[in-house]
Formats: C-alpha cells, structure tokens, sequence
C-alpha cells in the first residue's frame, strides 16, 4: 500500500503546479475563437460535452445541460447533482429567463432544534441542482435528453483523469470523508488514499444513477427509485430531509434583475442569487472617471465599492429590495461614501461629502488553501440563445457525504453552516450567473466559482473590458483587488497572473494598506464567453487561474 503522507505531499506540489500531471492525455485550451457559438467551463471534459451537443446541432441550453451534468461528474469537489445551481437564459427574442436550482430547507424544518455541523448528514437539504438541469433542458433544449447526459454518463463510466485541482481537494476532504463508506468508496482508493492525478477514477454506481435520470427525469430523482434511496439514507442519519420533502421540491423562476454601466445593460439573478449585489458595485463605480486615476487608484475604489455593497445581500429576498439597491439613486448616495486616494489627497465622488459610517463589509477574504468552491460555465450558440450557469456544492466536498450505491456527493445547506433557515427558505449564495449587452447585443456571458469572491471576479471582469478595453481572456489574465473602504487592499500576488513587485510598490506608495495573497483561484475564477456582433465571433475564456478550457464548435452548421 503507498504511503498516505507521500501521496499527499505529492497531490501538494502536483496542486501548486510544481510537477507535472502523469499520463493525462487531456489538452486544456483556456481560450478559444469561433463563429459558430462557444463552451466555457472550468473542465476540459465539460466544455468538450458541450461543444459536441453544438456539433450535434443543439442549442446553447443543450450544451449547458451537457457541461453541467458532466462537470457534476469530472469536477467532483466543487459541485454535484446533490447540490444547487442558478441559471440565466438569454433567448434568440431577447427575452431573459432565470431558473432557480438552490438546495432547500424542508418545510417542517426546524432551525432551532436542528443538530449543528460543519459536514455530514445535518447539513444535507434538498438538492436542486438536477431539478435546475432538468427545467433548462424542458423549457429550452432542443435535442433528447439521453443525448444531452450521454457525455456524462460516459465519464462516470469509462472514468476520467482526475486533474491535479481535485487531486489536491479530495485529499484535502480526505479526513471528514472517511466516515462516511458510500464517498470512500465512490471517490478514494479501496485502501482509503486519494486519487493522485492524471489516475483514473471510475464511478459505476454514479452512472448509473444518471442513466436513470436520462430515462426517468424529474420524476425518478425526486418522486421514485432515486429519491426513495436518498430519503431512506438521510432519514437513517439524522437529516431532515425526507422523502415528502424530495416530492414537494420545484425547480423555480429566478426574478431577473437589471442595471446598467457606462452605457452598457446589466442582467443578473436576484436572492438567492448575487446579481442585485454585482449591478450595485458597477452602478457605485459609474461615479468614478478610471481614466483620471491610476490603475491602483481604480481599483482601490473598486475594492470599495464592492465593500459597500456586499452588506445588502443579507437585506435582498423582495422586488422593492432589489428595486432599490439596483437604482441610480442608491449608488449614487453609496458612492459619497468612498475615498480615491492619490498623492495623500482625497478625491470622492462628485457631490459627496465625508464618507459615512456604514455596516462591517462580509464580502470576506481570498481562501489561503486555493479551495474556494463553486464551479461556473458559459454556452452561446448560433441563433442567440446564451446560457451562464452556476453550480455549487458548498465548501470542499460539499457535505462529504454519499449515499452507498448512487455515486454523488450532497451540497453543504443545513445545519448551521448557513446560518439560520426558516422551513422551506432556498440557500441564500454569492452565485451570480451575469450578462452585458450593447445596444441589445449580449456582448458578454459570465459567472464566477470562489464563494465570496464571485460578485469581486464578475465586477472585475466587466470592469477590465469596458474600462480599459480589454478582451475577455486578456481581462481574466489581470490582476484581482478587493478591499472594503477603511480595510487592507487583499491583492492577488499568484505567480503569472499576480500584481507585479513594482505595482504592489506603486500602491503603497499610494498610502494603501496591502495583504498579499498568493494563492491559484483564491480570488475567484470566471469562465466566461465575449461576443463581437460585428464579426459574429464567439471569444471564450477560462480563467487562467484554473484548469478550465473554452472552445466553440470548428465551423457552422
């Protein structure tokens, strides 16, 4: 039996991309040019099943469909079809249309008497992620969904490479995994170690429980076979979630909100989603003239004002709320509060005065370990539908937990991690699937994976494109900031992609308090797709930060 601590010390450096990946044949491109529509996940093996429902003459909710079930196979550790996702549809008509996936409370649920966990069977709430698919699939595809899974199905069965990322994840969720017999064995060797990259890991009983679903649908995963082995396993171990609450799940409309930048129409979801959040961090921004600051001067107030408006999740869940922080007026009152430094004077947004006391910013700090979670893609076809769709386990591993025989992890909902949930109430997340139109053109499609630094990557990416007139893969391949007004400036120092010495030295030359961060993905990753309507060019882009790929399919049908 290899040793355990070799192992991890190898999936380590493996992870920080110190050796190279054994006998993996895969090609990861992280950006990618077609005029025939567009893939962008964060797993090569996802973006290639899309790509292939584009070939197959499908539109870009099949694709999505395609790489969402498949990233729930090939990219483990950060989301499942245990888990939840949010969708945002943008259709050939121009309407827009958002599916609401999120993992719920049961509606006899009881907070107050609930058992409190970081992992395992009391965090477990009733995933939405396959309900979420499903619906996409229902409302929008077009090819049969046996088709649309088959990619998937593939990978768990025949297996897959497992890439030095999950490599390091599942070794990391490696000690709370190993209470639980179904993850040991659906995602560790029979000796209890960790897959080691570039391995082969073969999952059986995961696929079939997709070829269930490709036969079955709705029905079978929360009315029938599947759903009746998950209740009767949760019910064994002390979750709340029964097999009522499985039958009494819906997969439902998103509201959409809206906002604009600069000229520019923003479209996001609202609670439980962050979209409201990322439109009112642009909105403060548009107070702002980059081209009379520094580069470090911009993104100080950037920092700022995504400081300011990350409070306002806890306070969103209603259209007046959404109305309100989305609003003109809003972000400019918000916008008084921030201070632009440069040359130790203080420059503040016209007709603001002393900045005002306002609450503790939570949009938290870059993950040291590089384990933020969430996984993001971007689809867009021929025809003009564009899909942005985000999936999420939780933390690392989600829950850790597997039910013996069905393969899947289940998101982290209950129990605390959260907070408090009322009975029914959906997982409240940073999630925020996004997209920017021109003159009634979507010009760009993206989202973000990296638990609260998903609205920061999102309002970056924007920011970078619209205001320094980047592309898309040029902007993800920029340096991060993030900062709430009277904290240290977190700046991303990872190798590559990171603030250079001599740009951390301007900043604090500046008067700015910095915390360097170097670490791969601690500052969100966005996979993300730019379009050119002059040219009718599709430009995808993965983060650069990440192992993802994007790629449109060779030529039009």
């Amino acid at each position: 039996m290899r040793s355990a601590s070799v192992r991890a010390l190898l999936v380590a450096l493996l992870g920080l991309g110190l050796l190279p990946v054994p006998g993996s044949s895969q090609s990861v491109r992280q950006s990618g040019r077609s005029d025939a529509g567009m893939v962008s996940t964060a797993h090569p093996l996802a973006t290639e099943a899309g790509v292939r429902m584009l070939e197959l003459g499908g539109n870009a909710a099949d694709a999505a469909v395609a790489a969402g079930f498949a990233i729930a196979v090939v990219e483990p550790t950060m989301n499942s079809i245990g888990g939840r996702n949010q969708i945002l549809v943008r259709l050939p008509d121009g309407s827009f249309h958002g599916i609401d996936g999120t993992t719920q409370a049961p509606y006899d649920y009881d907070y107050d008497t609930a058992p409190r966990a970081s992992y395992g069977y009391p965090v477990i709430g009733v995933p939405g992620a396959v309900a979420g698919l499903l619906k996409l699939h229902e409302e929008h595809g077009s090819l049969p969904l046996e088709t649309v899974m088959a990619p998937a199905i593939d990978y768990a069965e025949q297996g897959y490479r497992v890439l030095p990322g999950d490599a390091l994840r599942m070794a990391a969720g490696l000690e709370q995994a190993r209470e639980f017999p179904g993850t040991v064995d659906a995602y560790y060797h029979g000796d209890g170690t960790p897959y080691l990259p570039g391995e082969l890991l073969r999952q059986p009983d995961y696929a079939r429980t997709l070829r269930r679903i490709a036969r079955g649908g709705r029905e079978i995963f929360y009315e029938g076979e599947i759903a009746q082995r998950m209740a009767t396993d949760l019910q064994a171990h002390g979750s709340a979630v029964t097999l009522q609450a499985f039958r009494d799940y819906v997969a439902e409309d998103s509201r959409i909100v809206r906002g604009s930048y600069r000229g520019y129409e923003l479209v996001g979801t609202d609670i439980p989603a962050a979209g409201a959040l990322a439109i009112e961090a642009l909105q403060i921004l548009e107070h702002f003239d980059p081209s009379s600051m520094s580069e470090a001067e911009w993104f100080a107030v950037v920092g700022q004002a995504l400081g300011i408006a990350a409070p306002e999740l806890r306070r969103l869940g209603s259209d007046t709320a959404a109305a309100r922080v989305t609003s003109k007026d809003w972000a400019r009152e918000m916008a008084a509060r921030i201070v632009a430094p440069g040359g130790g004077a203080e420059r503040r947004a016209p007709g603001g005065g002393a900045p005002e006391p306002s609450e503790p910013a939570v949009i938290g700090e870059p993950d040291p370990h590089g384990l933020t979670h969430t996984t993001h893609l971007s689809t867009a076809d021929a025809e003009g539908m564009f899909v942005a769709l985000t999936q999420t386990l939780g933390p690392n591993m989600g829950s850790k937990v597997v039910t013996p025989g069905l393969g899947f992890l289940y998101a982290s909902t209950l129990g605390g991690y959260l907070g408090p949930m009322a009975p029914g109430e959906r997982a409240r997340s940073n999630i925020c699937p996004f997209m920017v139109l021109k003159d009634g053109e979507v010009i760009l499609v993206l989202g973000a994976a990296g638990g609260r630094m998903i609205p920061p990557a999102v309002v970056h990416a924007v920011t970078r494109v619209i205001d320094f007139g980047l592309s898309l893969p040029q902007a993800l391949e920029a340096p991060r900031a993030v900062g709430p007004a009277g904290g240290p400036l977190q700046v991303e120092t990872t190798p590559d992609v990171g603030w250079t010495p001599e740009q951390l030295a301007e900043m604090r030359a500046l008067g700015l308090e910095l915390r360097e961060v170097a670490r791969p993905g601690a500052f969100g990753r966005v996979h993300g797709i730019q379009f050119d309507p002059a040219s009718g060019t599709w430009v995808g882009a993965a983060d650069p930060d990440w192992e993802g790929s994007a790629r449109g399919p060779a030529r039009r049908r």
